[in-house]
């Protein structure tokens, strides 16, 4: 099972990256209505939780820039930014940087038992691999948001 969810990540990253990369950068920070903030915002935010959730569930180092945390957590929105958000180009080899560094999952690292249980919500999860493969459904809802604000500001 650990294996399939190590391909599933690949998977779901290369999606990603593929739709992310064919987006023009003038559409990332337009902000439709009904949507609380921006294509790259939601980017960002992929970005920052696949890290957090590699901290938290495999113990891995963060590789992000230390501005992601104020851009990109939860509860973040464009309106409220102070510094310039990174470049679409810079957002892309992030995605590719994280990618690349799936390769060092093994499902004997997702077999793991946390140290503690991480809560969210009403949820509990007890292996890294019930986090990770959590975070691969953040990801896959914000991809569909992605997919979602592309259309509405295309037209």
């Amino acid at each position: 099972m650990s294996g399939m969810i190590i391909s599933t990540a690949k998977i779901v990253r290369q999606v990603v990256l593929q739709q992310v990369q064919t987006i023009p950068e003038e559409l990332f920070d337009i902000q439709a209505a009904g949507f609380n903030n921006t294509i790259r915002w939601n980017v960002g935010h992929i970005i920052y939780w696949m890290d957090q959730y590699s901290i938290l569930s495999l113990g891995f180092p963060s590789v992000i820039p230390d501005s992601y945390v104020t851009l990109f957590s939860s509860g973040t929105k464009p309106s409220d930014w102070t510094s310039a958000p990174p470049s679409k180009e810079e957002l892309v080899e992030m995605l590719k940087a994280q990618l690349s560094r799936l390769s060092e999952l093994t499902p004997e690292l997702l077999e793991k038992e946390l140290s503690t249980p991480y809560a969210f919500g009403p949820f509990e999860f007890n292996t890294a691999g019930e986090l990770f493969n959590f975070a691969l459904i953040h990801e896959s809802i914000h991809l569909g948001t992605i997919s979602s604000q592309l259309k509405v500001v295309s037209c």
